[in-house]
């Protein structure tokens, strides 16, 4: 993540020269740096982007005392968010909505959102320069990671690229191969955009927001600790080869579809492992390009249902639901090479794969590649009724709003949905799940989040219909609103 955001630096340097001014990095503590700035520059106005987030109010409270201090008037815009998160917690009574409805609701009350500036050209710069000096690269450049402290012996070159100039020619790719037609309201604004803005009101008040202990709106869930099971799931070796991929991904390129995260999500926390979503968190922390504090957090509370989400039946199965995405196993042949001479009806779940075929595919389980670390159908059974167990000791808290749609057991089975034609062969370690089974019930989209599935090298396979999702052999359970 160090070299991608030191690349956004040297982008915008770049695009900066272009109007004749330049990128001042300043390296030092905020209270050695800004008052000795104030001085040496003759400072009279500090202009900031409001953070909304607990760490950022902070640090930028004490930077205003410092300018108050110098005389120095700070101007603060915000930029970073659509809206006023503040103004949209003071609708609501003064707590952040807990729910995706209800944040919609709000924000339909709120004043129409403004137009975005003026680009920056040379014009609008008019005759105004950046006074320099000649030894600013040395005092004022982009540092170098080894300048950091990196070690960067072995570093591969970045298979995504930094800065805005990247992002804008992606963008501009993404739509003449995409977009067909505009759509009112934008399709991106209520499918991905409003969803951070979601996560960032939630979070901007609460500083324990990435714990679960003193988190407020955080379900306290007895979690189990076991560094060795999050280490395989860490680094991909779980012996599931659809998680695994996922993870070598994450940790070779610092990025994964959103419905990749869901499933290496679940997969870590209510669905396989019961490992606390504060350690998978701290991981995505670590080896996400796209890491946000907010949004991280966020998503893990949703996807362990921890918060947000109470749906705990709905069970990612980790062989039919890359199956179902991606039918002869492209992906996991890129990012495990070791499972490449697989044919296709094995490349999910090798361990049931003869021996025969083991070893014409050059690989033998449990020795060239791991056998599943745990039994997916016995453990996701044992983590739901886990889940049920909490949920109905705490369900008499469901008028507060955080835990407000706690499922009931409409089946007598314990709130658990069929697993459409899960088995072990055998009497396999690992389960696996029927071709046409991929998700128990997958309800996180509701129509709201975007359409595309896994995205680039996995394939052509499409993403299965909420309906398709939902067919089992099981008992039914009546669809809710997963906000």
């Amino acid at each position: 993540m160090g070299g991608f955001l030191l690349q956004c630096l040297e982008d915008l340097d770049s695009n900066l020269r272009k109007l004749n001014s330049r990128l001042f990095v300043i390296r030092g503590q905020p209270a050695d740096v800004f008052p000795r700035l104030f001085k040496e520059w003759s400072i009279t106005k500090l202009s900031i982007e409001y953070d909304s987030e607990p760490f950022g109010k902070e640090r930028d409270a004490a930077i205003k005392k410092l300018a108050t201090e110098a005389g120095v008037e700070v101007i603060v815009r915000i930029s970073h968010t659509l809206y006023d998160l503040d103004k949209i917690i003071e609708l609501n009574g003064g707590q952040p909505p807990l729910t995706y409805k209800r944040f919609q609701t709000l924000i339909s009350k709120m004043e129409p959102l403004e137009m975005p500036a003026e680009t920056i050209t040379s014009d609008v710069i008019g005759a105004c320069v950046t006074p320099l000096s000649d030894d600013h690269d040395e005092k004022y450049g982009v540092p170098s990671l080894e300048e950091l402290g990196f070690d960067t012996d072995g570093l591969s070159s970045a298979v995504w690229p930094g800065g805005e100039t990247e992002a804008l020619t992606r963008l501009e790719r993404h739509l003449e191969r995409k977009v067909k037609k505009n759509s009112s309201p934008p399709l991106s604004l209520y499918g991905q955009l409003l969803w951070r803005e979601f996560f960032y009101t939630a979070a901007t008040n609460n500083p324990r927001f990435d714990k679960m202990e003193g988190n407020p709106i955080c379900v306290q869930i007895p979690w189990d600790k076991n560094p060795e099971a999050l280490a395989k799931w860490a680094e991909g070796r779980t012996g599931f080869p659809w998680i695994d991929a996922i993870m070598t991904q994450l940790r070779q390129e610092g990025w994964i579809h959103h419905l990749a995260r869901h499933a290496v999500a679940c997969f870590l926390s209510r669905g396989d492992l019961w490992i606390s979503w504060e350690e998978g968190m701290k991981v995505f922390e670590e080896l996400l390009l796209d890491a946000d504090w907010s949004i991280n957090a966020g998503s893990w509370m949703w996807l362990s249902c921890s918060s947000f989400f109470q749906q705990f039946f709905h069970c990612y199965c980790p062989v039919g639901f890359g199956r179902r995405t991606d039918p002869n196993g492209d992906y996991i042949r890129r990012y495990l090479p070791v499972l490449r001479g697989f044919p296709a009806k094995y490349i999910y779940d090798p361990w049931n794969a003869p021996e025969g075929i083991q070893k014409v595919a050059k690989c033998l389980i449990g020795v060239n590649y791991p056998k599943p670390m745990v039994n997916h159908a016995e453990a996701s059974r044992l983590n739901i009724e886990r889940m049920k167990q909490i949920y109905q000791q705490l369900s008499r808290y469901r008028g507060l709003g955080l835990l407000a749609s706690v499922p009931s057991n409409p089946n007598g089975n314990g709130g658990l949905m069929g697993y459409a034609g899960e088995s072990v062969p055998g009497g396999s370690t690992g389960g696996s799940c029927s071709q046409g089974s991929g998700i128990l019930h997958y309800a996180h989209g509701d129509g709201q989040q975007g359409r595309s599935f896994m995205g680039t090298g996995l394939g052509n396979g499409k993403r299965p219909s909420q309906e398709e999702d939902t067919q089992s052999a099981g008992p039914k359970v009546q669809r809710q609103s997963s906000h």
